[in-house]
C-alpha cells in the first residue's frame, strides 16, 4: 500500500463528512418547512391556500429540475458571498444545502401525505391549532417514515458531494478525480469507491435501525 494512500482518504472522509453534515442540517431547517407547507396548504387540508401550494410546488419543481452541477455552478457566487471563497468544502455547503432542500421537500411531503386524515380530522375536531396539528399529530405519526426519507437524503447528498468535489469542492470526489483519474492512480480510484460505498452502507443502515426501533415504540405505545 503506498504510504499517502491512507492521510489522503482520511483527509478525503472527513471533508465529505463535514459537507454532507452541514449540507443535510442545512436542507433540513429549509426543506422540513416547505414540505410541511406543500401538504398543510393543499385544498381540504389544514391551512388551504391554492395559490401558496402552487407557488411552493412550482419553485421546487425548478430548483429539482437543475442538474446537481449546474446548479452547483451557478450558486458558486453566492457561496462567495456567505464564506468567501468559491472553493473548498465549506463553499461546497451552499450548493449542496439549496439544491438539496427541495427534494428533502418532496419526500418530507409524501411522507406527511401517508397520514390518516381522520387523525388530523380528530385532532381538528378537539380545537387542536395548526401549529400543534403539525408538531403533536402529523410529525409523530410519520417519525418512521421521515426517518427513512431523511436517510434518502442524505446518501442523495452524498452523492452531490462527489460530483462537487469534480469542481473543487474537496471529499472524496475530488479525491477520486485529482488522484485517481488524473494521476492514473487506480489504488485511489478503488480505495475511495470503498469507502464511499462502506459510508452509504453505514448511513442505511443506521436510518433503518432507527425506523425500526420508532416503529416498535408506537406499537409498544399502543
Amino acid at each position: 500500500m503506498p504510504d499517502d494512500l491512507v492521510p489522503l482518504l482520511l483527509v478525503g472522509f472527513g471533508e465529505t463528512v463535514y459537507m454532507v453534515v452541514l449540507s443535510t442540517i442545512v436542507s433540513l431547517v429549509l426543506g422540513l418547512p416547505l414540505g410541511v407547507a406543500l401538504v398543510v396548504t393543499e385544498p381540504g387540508h389544514i391551512l388551504p391556500a391554492a395559490r401558496i401550494n402552487k407557488t411552493l410546488g412550482a419553485i421546487v419543481n425548478i430548483t429539482r429540475s437543475f442538474p446537481t452541477i449546474i446548479l452547483i455552478v451557478v450558486l458558486l457566487p453566492l457561496s462567495r458571498l456567505l464564506v468567501g471563497t468559491s472553493l473548498g468544502a465549506s463553499a461546497a455547503v451552499v450548493p449542496l444545502s439549496i439544491g438539496s432542500a427541495p427534494f428533502l421537500a418532496r419526500i418530507i411531503e409524501n411522507s406527511l401525505k401517508e397520514i390518516d386524515r381522520g387523525k388530523i380530522e380528530a385532532a381538528v375536531a378537539m380545537g387542536a391549532s395548526p401549529i400543534e396539528i403539525i408538531y403533536k399529530v402529523m410529525i409523530p405519526e410519520c417519525l418512521a417514515s421521515l426517518t427513512l426519507g431523511i436517510t434518502m437524503a442524505i446518501i442523495m447528498i452524498t452523492g452531490f458531494t462527489a460530483t462537487a468535489g469534480a469542481i473543487g469542492a474537496g471529499g472524496l470526489g475530488s479525491l477520486a478525480v485529482r488522484f485517481g483519474y488524473q494521476r492514473y492512480r487506480t489504488d485511489v480510484m478503488l480505495a475511495t469507491v470503498f469507502v464511499l460505498v462502506v459510508l452509504v452502507q453505514t448511513v442505511q443502515w443506521g436510518g433503518d435501525m432507527i425506523a425500526r426501533r420508532i416503529n416498535k415504540n408506537r406499537h409498544t405505545l399502543s
